[in-house]
């Protein structure tokens, strides 16, 4: 019952829907008022939504329906085409062969038909000559049947049909001017693409006796054509292509450097193709054979002169007939021999490059140590032309353009085959460039997160990653090969290195971070670059090398913000003590310098919450420990003078404003508390300074020691009341 009341409703639903004068803007506007509330609306969209698919259901249907019958209706007024253009072309034919009848035939004809009724055999004389004449135009309305080599009206009608044939094909009137050219064969064909076995399109192919004209349709203009291509039989080879769906009923020519692919309509007329296709071939070649002999035939008869008549000739002066050596044949009548030109299109089309390099393989095996014949110098070529084709399909599977995911091992497969093919320096150099286009889509696919360190850990862990498994990758493939690619290897990485730094560098310095964020992301990549050594690739060197400029750049800036704070902080000293208000705060600060190396800093600690320091000089120690400690974290050889000459300009600022204040205050108590401070410099802040740079860089620093040792960094001027800084 409800279901028969839903089916109503649907019926009624999709009337409404169809009718002419249905208006969207009413329909909803009705049914907001006639509905109860949220549940109404809801089942009424449900409905609707269900009416909807049932039409998409439904139009499907048709569309599914209504294509197979195009598709029917097409094909058969394709057949319908082509035998109106059949029945064409025949009409053509006859019409051209009765026109080549010689007029001076019909008088003499007639003249025997009167001939024979005088004579009282009336019957059988008109008999033969209506008989003749059928045989004439019989003869001649097959220009291109096996007769080929005919004379007189023979080759006056084989010219006038190849005449009228190529009326129909734009742009070939040259060809006309050959004497003796005439039409063998022509038959509609379908072009498939050599690689992909893709329908390119459809053609019609005119054999004469010495070329093959390939035109192609014109769609616009019925049974016209367009000229396409031409062949000379003498460069061309005909290649039978084994039916194995859906390729059927095809054949290939091959015309050195290119070759092409057509499709007969059935498998009677392919056969036709080929067996037409190598008798005029055959026939071409012994005409061309005969012309040869015949012009190097001598042109008058050969003065011998015989023993017998010569008798002064000596018997002795006759030199023994040297025998010719036969050449040593080679056997190539096996049946995989004879098929194997097929069979590697076959594996080519399938993508099978396995099976196609070992038929390569196993031919050069049975050939190997034996002469080269002219039937083993043609089936080379052939196999040639398989392995140009081979080649450039293995070379596509390894362009760029391709799906780069899959990751390394997605390469070996194609890698193998041209190392198998003796390609080892294209297949290193293609899959080094795959490999580089995939790194470079990984960096730019990443991104770029507001946290500048959890980039670079994301960056450094894609890019190290693929190099990585790169690395191990052409191992595999390209082990046993020559030793230079494996340098071109080196080079591909130092290449990537670059690419990496690029990224890196973009991010991290020239946004501007802090030295310490800067240090960390330098550290992470150094980590992840160790990483290599377990596979022997050491990169440490070219990262370093890429990143000197960066970091001495970093460096430099971050030295000019810690001397200007420093002036800033000079400018306003009153040398008075620090007072931290709370025993917290003092504890804190305890931390802080222990931290920074400094020891012994209880002794500069008074009662309550005093410190007997300088707030300026305080703050110096800090920032320039944390500076030397950030700095360490960048550090490697080529920065060692950078760092050592950052750190004494820094050094400078402050021990330079203690010397100039010893020297102008005049306070006794106030000369006490700096001499405190600059006792705090120069014994306890400078060697911790020249203890931790000796023990991060792994040698004493000179120019540090000498600030140490020495009681005043620069000497002025005592009647001076300024400061050289």
């Amino acid at each position: 019952m409800a279901m028969a009341m839903s089916d109503s409703g649907a019926s009624r639903l999709r009337r409404q829907l169809e009718s002419g004068g249905f208006e969207a803007r009413l329909y909803v506007k009705q049914l907001s008022q006639q509905s109860d509330g949220d549940r109404d609306l809801q089942e009424h969209r449900q409905r609707i939504q269900a009416l909807a698919e049932e039409t998409a259901q439904n139009l499907k249907r048709n569309v599914y329906q209504n294509y197979r019958q195009f598709i029917e209706t097409a094909r058969e007024i394709s057949y319908l085409e082509s035998e109106m253009y059949q029945l064409s072309h025949l009409l053509t034919e006859q019409k051209s062969s009765l026109e080549s009848i010689p007029l001076t035939l019909l008088p003499a004809a007639a003249a025997a038909g009167a001939a024979a009724a005088s004579g009282g055999e009336e019957g059988v004389g008109g008999a033969g000559g209506r008989d003749h004449l059928r045989g004439q135009a019989g003869f001649f309305s097959n220009p291109g049947g096996a007769s080929r080599d005919g004379s007189g009206p023979g080759e006056e009608g084989k010219q006038r049909t190849l005449t009228t044939l190529l009326e129909k094909v734009e742009g070939c009137r040259h060809l006309l001017e050959t004497p003796g050219q005439y039409l063998v064969y022509n038959g509609d064909l379908v072009e498939y693409d050599a690689d992909h076995m893709a329908q390119l399109q459809r053609v019609h192919g005119f054999l004469m006796n010495d070329c093959l004209l390939v035109a192609t349709w014109l769609p616009q203009r019925r049974g016209m054509y367009r000229y396409n291509a031409l062949y000379s039989l003498d460069g061309l080879a005909v290649v039978n292509v084994k039916d194995n769906p859906p390729m059927k009923d095809m054949f290939k020519l091959l015309m050195f450097p290119e070759s092409r692919i057509f499709q007969a309509e059935n498998a009677k007329i392919k056969r036709e193709w080929l067996e037409v296709l190598e008798d005029t071939k055959r026939a071409l070649s012994e005409k061309r054979r005969r012309e040869q002999e015949e012009a190097a035939a001598p042109r008058g008869p050969p003065q011998v002169t015989s023993k017998a008549t010569n008798p002064f000739e000596d018997d002795e002066e006759e030199e023994p007939a040297v025998p010719e050596v036969e050449e040593e044949k080679v056997d190539l009548s096996m049946e995989w021999i004879q098929e194997l030109p097929e069979d590697l299109d076959v594996c080519i089309a399938q993508r099978d490059f396995e099976g196609a390099v070992d038929l390569l393989d196993k031919l050069n095996h049975y050939l190997e140590d034996k002469p080269s014949p002219p039937p083993v110098k043609e089936l080379r070529a052939k196999v040639e032309e398989r392995v140009r084709q081979l080649t450039e399909v293995l070379v596509f599977e390894l362009s760029p353009d391709r799906s780069l995911r899959g990751g390394p091992k997605a390469t070996r497969r194609a890698v193998s085959q041209l190392i198998r093919l003796g390609q080892c320096t294209k297949a290193c150099e293609l899959f080094l460039r795959n490999r580089a286009a995939a790194v470079h889509t990984a960096i730019r696919q990443l991104r770029i997160e507001g946290a500048t360190l959890l980039y670079i850990h994301k960056l450094c862990h894609v890019f190290f990653t693929s190099l990585l498994e790169t690395a191990r990758e052409f191992e595999i493939d390209f082990a046993g090969t020559d030793s230079g690619c494996y340098s071109a290897f080196v080079v591909w990485a130092r290449s990537a290195m670059g690419m990496f730094v690029d990224a890196f560098s973009k991010q991290v310095f020239d946004s501007k971070e802090s030295l310490s964020t800067a240090a960390e992301c330098v550290k992470v990549a150094k980590e992840h670059c160790q990483q290599l050594g377990d596979i022997g690739l050491d990169l440490t060197f070219i990262i370093h090398a890429l990143l000197v400029k960066d970091i001495q750049g970093a460096l430099h800036s971050y030295k000019e913000i810690i001397i200007e704070a420093t002036k800033h902080r000079n400018s306003e000293e009153m040398w008075r003590r620090m007072n931290l208000m709370t025993p917290e705060a003092l504890g804190k600060l305890k931390e802080e310098m222990k931290s920074c190396g400094v020891s012994n800093f209880e002794q500069y600690t008074g009662d309550d919450c005093w410190v007997n320091l300088s707030y300026t000089v305080v703050a110096f120690t800090k920032q320039t420990m944390g500076f030397l400690e950030e700095a360490l974290k960048l550090y490697f050889p080529e920065l060692h003078m950078v760092l050592l000459e950052s750190l004494v300009e820094i050094i400078l600022v402050a021990v330079q404003h203690v010397d100039y204040s010893l020297r102008c205050e005049q306070d006794p108590e106030k000369k006490a508390f700096i001499r405190q401070n600059a006792s705090f410099l120069y014994e306890t802040v400078l060697p911790v300074v020249e203890k931790r740079f000796e023990e991060g860089v792994g040698k004493p620093a000179k120019q540090l020691q000498d600030l140490r040792n020495a009681s005043r960094l620069i000497r002025v001027n005592p009647e001076s009341t300024t400061s050289v800084v």
